[in-house]
């Protein structure tokens, strides 16, 4: 079996070690006990967090033992890393509902119950039973003030102020490693590069307590190939829980990535081999479509499931006339390789009456209130600039019409802005 931390180093994870060598020596030994810590601000973890998960996910497939930590205890303060305000301090309760949904998430990825059965462990357990006294006596005793001030973490928020409960999250998180050191032999801990101070204080307070060795690894800040950040759109954040984004839209925001980051993505958002992926360089066009493809694929049915990554992919081939990914392209997908029986269930539809055809319905008012554009102003704006189309019919003007007789049979139409987002119009039975 691969050495973990080669996987991770070759598919693009790894930014920052603490000591390569000795890194390579603990998974020499036999399988590593790791973590990665999950912030509970909201109910669903979005793009933004997939890296850490994949990078438990391909801890797991080699053997080793992830913990997956949810913040329920430092939830309750707020974690100052790269941020210039205050995170919003949220109450117990709505941290434990939080909580319980990232649990939940994060089974789609880990396996919880087989063999090297990955940890689901909540900070609340421990952080919220502290004695103070004892803790500054026996934990805050081993922090220098002056050292937590130069961290980049806090010299950012030092300009706007930094309150004393901020502060104490470095030596909380730091505690939280200790504590799996302890009780779980955990000697890896992983995250964003930003944590990376933290994370030394962590190493570091183990290695005063106990004289032992432990290591940090960091993963670089993923932002696309024009420098925008990972799982941002207009439309907001694409979320990892289907009922806020919606797997149809969870797959056109893989399929639509820039032709730069394709290759890049395979390695890190799919399980994909290696060999595999590396031949994306010399595609282009068609073909180079296709990888998309098999990348949206790949990338939904890891977050939702195979079946909604088919009700996608037979959704996305439908709207956009695609054709099947060739058979010669990544052979360990299990992507469907014929043409897609027609379904367009997963498009998302927007519904008007009879009635409302019957008294004009103006294409820029659709495009705006089914929310294809952001505003009407947007709509008509793609309008003048020739973005719209209805049924691959480019709209002319702002003032035009929809007509009754562009829906057809099946009674709907299909909306287009630009050449990738769809929308079906239906009129209500």
């Amino acid at each position: 079996m691969r050495n973990a931390y080669d996987v991770l180093k070759e598919r693009g994870f790894i930014e920052q070690v603490t000591d390569e060598s000795l890194i390579l020596e603990i998974f020499k030994k036999g399988p590593v006990t790791c973590y990665i810590g999950f912030d509970p601000t909201a109910a669903s973890l979005h793009i933004g967090s997939l890296v850490p998960i994949m990078a438990l996910a391909h801890m797991q497939k080699t053997g080793n033992r992830p913990i997956a930590l949810v913040g329920g205890g430092t939830g309750l303060i707020g974690d100052p890393s790269g941020k210039t305000e205050m995170r919003q301090v949220l109450n117990l309760e709505q941290i434990k509902i939080n909580a319980a949904a990232i649990e939940k998430q994060l089974s789609r990825y880990l396996d919880f119950s087989g063999k090297n059965s990955a940890l689901l462990l909540n900070n609340a357990d421990w952080l919220t039973n502290i004695n103070y006294i004892e803790f500054l006596r026996d934990i805050g005793r081993h922090f220098s003030v002056n050292r937590m001030l130069a961290a980049e973490s806090y010299k950012i928020r030092l300009e706007k102020g930094l309150n004393f409960i901020e502060f104490n999250y470095m030596v909380l998180q730091a505690y939280d490693y200790l504590h799996l050191f302890k009780n779980y032999g955990c000697e890896l801990q992983m995250g964003g590069n930003d944590q990376w101070g933290n994370m030394l204080a962590g190493t570091e307070l183990i290695r005063k307590v106990t004289g032992k060795d432990a290591h940090a690894l960091t993963f670089p800040l993923i932002t696309t190939s024009l420098g925008h950040k990972m799982g941002k759109t207009e439309k907001g954040t694409i979320w990892l829980e289907a009922s806020l984004t919606k797997p149809y839209e969870y797959y056109q925001y893989w399929v639509n990535c820039d032709d730069a980051d394709v290759g890049r993505f395979l390695k890190l958002f799919t399980f994909l081999p290696l060999e595999e992926i590396s031949a994306v360089q010399k595609l282009s066009d068609e073909k180079l479509n296709m990888a998309k493809a098999v990348l949206a694929y790949e990338a939904t049915k890891i977050t939702h499931g195979p079946e909604a990554a088919q009700a996608a992919w037979r959704a996305s081939m439908e709207a956009f006339h695609s054709k099947p990914v060739e058979k010669s392209l990544f052979p360990s997908s299990d992507i469907p390789r014929e043409a897609a029986q027609v379904d367009t269930s997963a498009i998302p539809r927007y519904c008007v009456t009879r009635k409302n055809v019957e008294d004009g319905l103006q294409v820029a008012t659709v495009c705006s209130s089914s929310g294809l554009t952001q505003s009407m102003s947007e709509a008509k704006r793609l309008i003048a600039q020739g973005g719209i189309y209805i049924n691959d019919r480019q709209v002319k003007s702002a003032d035009e019409k929809i007509a009754a007789g562009d829906f057809g049979q099946e009674k709907e139409i299909r909306l287009r802005k630009g050449k990738k987002k769809y929308l079906i119009v239906e009129i209500k039975k």
